[in-house]
C-alpha cells in the first residue's frame, strides 16, 4: 500500500516539478540576499575598526600637539588625512595641527590643512573654524583677496558676527576704511548682546576707524 494517499501524492509532484522550476532560482535569491548581508555587517564592522583606528591616532595627535612636537603633529594629520579622512578624526586633526604649525611658523602647513578641512568636512561649524582659521593665516601671509574668499561662504548664525569681524581686518588691512566700518558695524549687529568681550573689541575697532 502507498503511504500516501492520492491527494499528498499530488502535491508532492507539483512541489517537485516547482522545485525543478525555480530552485536554482530560489538558491540564488538566497544566496544574494545572505551575501548582501554579510557585506553590510562587513562594512559596518570595517567602519568601526577604522573610526577606533582614526581615533587612536588622534589621540596620539594631541599628545604631541601638548609637547609642542610639530613634526609628529603634522605626521599624524597627514595620516589622518591619508588613510582616515572621511572620519571626523581628520577634520580635528587637521585643526589642531593647523595651530600647531601656525604657531611653530609653518604657514605653508597651516594654510594646506586648514584648506583640506574647508573643501572636505561636511560639519558646517567646523568648517567655519577652518574658515575664521584659514582667513587668519592668509592675513599674515598678506593674501587679502584670499582671505575675503575664504569668508565669502555663508556660515551658521552663531559664527556671523565672527565672520564679519575678521571681513573688517582684512578691509582695514586693504587700505578700504569705509567697507571695514561696514563690516565691524554688521559683526556688531550679529553678535549676541550678552557676549560683552567680543562687542566690545569690535567696537574698539570701529572706533579706531574714526567717523564715517
Amino acid at each position: 500500500m502507498s503511504t500516501y494517499d492520492l491527494e499528498e501524492q499530488e502535491q508532492l509532484a507539483e512541489l517537485k516539478a516547482f522545485w525543478k522550476q525555480y530552485g536554482n532560482l530560489i538558491v540564488l535569491g538566497v544566496s544574494l540576499a545572505l551575501a548582501v548581508v554579510a557585506a553590510y555587517w562587513g562594512w559596518n564592522r570595517y567602519q568601526a575598526a577604522q573610526t577606533v583606528a582614526a581615533g587612536a591616532m588622534y589621540a596620539e595627535l594631541q599628545k604631541a600637539a601638548v609637547a609642542n612636537d610639530a613634526k609628529k603633529v603634522r605626521d599624524l594629520a597627514g595620516a589622518l588625512i591619508e588613510n582616515h579622512p572621511r572620519t571626523l578624526y581628520a577634520a580635528l586633526g587637521a585643526l589642531v595641527s593647523a595651530r600647531v604649525q601656525f604657531g611653530a611658523g609653518d604657514l605653508k602647513t597651516a594654510r594646506a590643512q586648514l584648506q583640506w578641512t574647508v573643501d572636505n568636512v561636511r560639519d558646517r561649524e567646523l568648517q567655519a573654524v577652518a574658515r575664521l582659521r584659514l582667513a587668519n593665516v592668509l592675513i599674515d601671509e598678506q593674501a587679502y583677496d584670499e582671505a575675503l574668499q575664504a569668508l565669502a561662504a555663508k556660515p551658521e548664525p552663531s559664527f556671523e558676527g565672527l565672520f564679519e569681524a575678521l571681513r573688517g581686518d582684512v578691509l582695514v588691512a586693504q587700505g578700504k576704511r569705509a567697507e571695514a566700518r561696514a563690516a565691524y558695524q554688521a559683526a556688531l549687529a550679529k553678535t549676541a548682546p550678552d557676549d560683552a568681550a567680543a562687542r566690545e573689541l569690535i567696537q574698539l575697532k570701529l572706533d579706531a576707524l574714526g567717523a564715517g
